[in-house]
């Protein structure tokens, strides 16, 4: 589906909502923020006031030291290694709050989270959640799903994901053979993870 065909299906779905939630979710490497970004674009270019924005899940990454202390450095982004109760929260806010909301958002070049770093302000209507585990059965992520107004779950296949993130760490200055560990360590058993355990998505795409 192109995004503008999309945009436009979303936009029509929030026409009757205070505030409209549409979840994002799949593997790492699937192509969930270019799809966020690109739907954003497309929803405030047709509209008079920026009235989407993104939200990242990424920003409830618990802090490295946190996960050296449990043990769980090699396993960042794994669903155990995020603050999963304080996003269920702050969507559980954004779905009901008419005021300004600061949210933290990740810096991959610090490989930190930034408190803070964004405001979700009262105006802005449709909110584009966007991770891995959005709509993961295990809790308590699994009390996102009726948070959310739409789910759409991007799915490219193991083949094409594993060719992404082996080029992921490559472009970071690992070699090849460290680019497979990463990726066969811990990202694509993630991937797994998000398809195997994810609830049933109003749209899946490719």
């Amino acid at each position: 589906m192109q995004t503008q065909t999309l945009a436009t299906q979303i936009m029509q779905l929030a026409q009757d909502k205070p505030r409209c939630l549409i979840a994002i979710a799949g593997p790492p490497a699937s192509g969930k923020s270019t799809l966020a970004a690109a739907l954003a674009q497309c929803i405030n270019s047709a509209q008079a006031i920026t009235r989407s924005v993104v939200i990242p899940m990424d920003g409830f990454h618990l802090d490295n030291a946190v996960l050296e202390q449990r043990g769980l450095r090699q396993r960042k982004g794994a669903p155990h290694t995020f603050d999963a109760s304080g996003f269920v929260d702050l969507i559980r806010t954004l779905k009901t709050s008419q005021r300004d909301i600061a949210i933290p958002l990740f810096d991959r070049a610090q490989d930190a989270v930034i408190p803070a770093a964004q405001t979700v302000n009262r105006q802005q209507h449709i909110l584009l959640v966007e991770g891995n585990y959005l709509l993961l059965k295990q809790q308590p992520w699994a009390q996102l799903s009726t948070l959310f107004d739409y789910r759409i779950l991007l799915n490219p296949g193991l083949a094409v994901l594993e060719q992404r993130l082996l080029q992921r760490w490559l472009d970071n200055g690992y070699d090849a053979a460290a680019a497979r560990q990463k990726a066969e360590l811990n990202d694509l058993p993630n991937a797994k993870t998000v398809l195997e355990q994810s609830m049933t998505a109003d749209q899946v795409l490719s």
